[in-house]
């Protein structure tokens, strides 16, 4: 697989779309009432969390 270098403003937004993803997945887990999440490793079975 070819890398591929982002410079500049695409860089950043590649980067923040990156960044929310993850702080929506995260948020679901956060506090009491967290729910749980699947995490696909793909390898091995699923992992269930909720940290």
């Amino acid at each position: 697989m070819a890398k591929e270098i982002k410079l500049g403003k695409s860089a950043r937004d590649l980067m923040l779309e990156g960044v929310d993803t993850l702080a929506n997945t995260v948020k679901l887990t956060i506090g009491p009432k967290g729910r749980n999440v699947v995490l696909d490793k793909g390898y091995g079975s699923p992992l269930i969390t909720n940290d």
